[in-house]
């Protein structure tokens, strides 16, 4: 097995400890492998969609001010049919889109999404 050196800020790894206890794991590593293996699924359903695809994309994120989320809505906003924005605790924000789009199209939407590292969470509910 290898051996994989991270860094984690203080938020990154009280979550980390969070998914030890919730799950009744034996350590940080174990929470590493469970963390990735959740992710893994996500990314296979991601690489599954073929051809038109519809659902619903919820974002979570901070900061009302940093336009980036605007800037990907803008590029993407003949796929995005419908668009919800509401403000949240702690200045963070909600975004729920209604999509329909061609699914190499919402890969790449996804993937700028998380890429920016900006969003606490996001999610596509395929309808």
């Amino acid at each position: 097995m290898g051996i994989v050196s991270i860094s984690l800020n203080d938020e990154n790894l009280k979550a980390l400890d969070d998914i030890q206890e919730a799950f009744g794991l034996n350590g940080r590593s174990e929470a590493v492998r469970t963390s990735i293996n959740a992710a893994m699924i996500e990314v296979q359903d991601i690489k599954s969609m073929e051809g038109v695809v519809e659902g619903i994309l919820i974002i979570v994120k901070k900061g009302h001010a940093d336009p980036w989320m605007s800037l990907i809505q803008a590029k993407h906003e003949e796929d995005i049919k419908t668009q919800l924005h509401s403000h949240l605790k702690n200045h963070k924000c909600l975004e729920v889109m209604v999509i329909s789009s061609d699914a190499d199209k919402l890969s790449s939407m996804l993937r700028e999404i998380h890429a920016t590292g900006k969003a606490d969470y996001v999610r596509f509910v395929r309808s």
